[in-house]
């Protein structure tokens, strides 16, 4: 009995440590490494996994869009040369990491993920410049802030998985708190200059102001038992 006791154990063990090992295969690697190695690598194989329309407002150069989401990704990545490297990004990670498992599950010999995808690409200044202002202006947000003493803007995204887990609280909040805190929820698809002024480099992105100064900011998921805390 307690042979295979100790037996179960050290299969549980060795499975465990099997799957702590870091893979060779496939790597997410910050914006200004990832930016070094595609610099790197002649004709690197460059995949952006978002949707058509999201690719023809931004994407790297010589990106070729493969939408994880769309109906034939696999066969599309199946065209690509599985011995050479290929990078993958999308907008935040969430759908680069998918991706990227999948490649690695197909046989690709070398997978470099952007750590953070766009938004982090865009905060670390590696965006080609532009003076296309996309939604609110520096100008405008700054007359927002003047607008109420009190004031929490939440930017999100659509295609954001905390964000729509946080919305139905956020919504609700946003009603409890009218004439005490005004809170603003801004589509950082529709604002992305803001989000490059504002440094954001993830979502949902949370900043409280007050009397149009920032008292506290918070990037990623918050729970509704720590927001109402912190507005407290």
């Amino acid at each position: 009995m307690k042979l295979n006791y100790f037996c179960s154990l050290l299969c549980l063990y060795l499975v465990m440590a099997c799957h702590s090992q870091p893979t060779d295969q496939y790597e997410n690697v910050p914006a200004a490494q990832f930016a070094y190695l595609l610099k790197q690598t002649p004709s690197a194989q460059l995949i952006d996994v978002r949707t058509a329309d999201e690719f023809s407002d931004q994407h790297l150069d010589k990106a070729q869009n493969i939408d994880w989401n769309g109906d034939n990704f696999e066969a599309q990545v199946g065209k690509l040369d599985h011995s050479k490297p290929v990078f993958v990004y999308c907008m935040s990670g969430g759908r680069s990491k998918k991706a990227s498992t999948k490649l690695a599950e197909m046989g690709f010999k070398k997978i470099y993920e952007l750590n953070g995808g766009i938004l982090k690409w865009n905060a670390a200044g590696l965006a080609e410049p532009s003076d296309k202002i996309i939604g609110m202006c520096g100008q405008e947000y700054e007359e927002l802030l003047k607008s109420n003493p009190k004031i929490l803007v939440n930017f999100y995204a659509e295609w954001c998985a905390p964000c729509q887990k946080m919305a139905p609280y956020m919504l609700q909040i946003q009603k409890e708190l009218a004439g005490k805190i005004a809170v603003i929820r801004l589509n950082a698809d529709e604002n992305k200059t803001l989000l490059n002024q504002l440094k954001i480099d993830e979502l949902p992105a949370l900043l409280y102001y007050d009397n149009q100064k920032e008292v506290w900011k918070h990037s990623g998921f918050l729970s509704e038992t720590e927001l109402r805390a912190k507005l407290n």
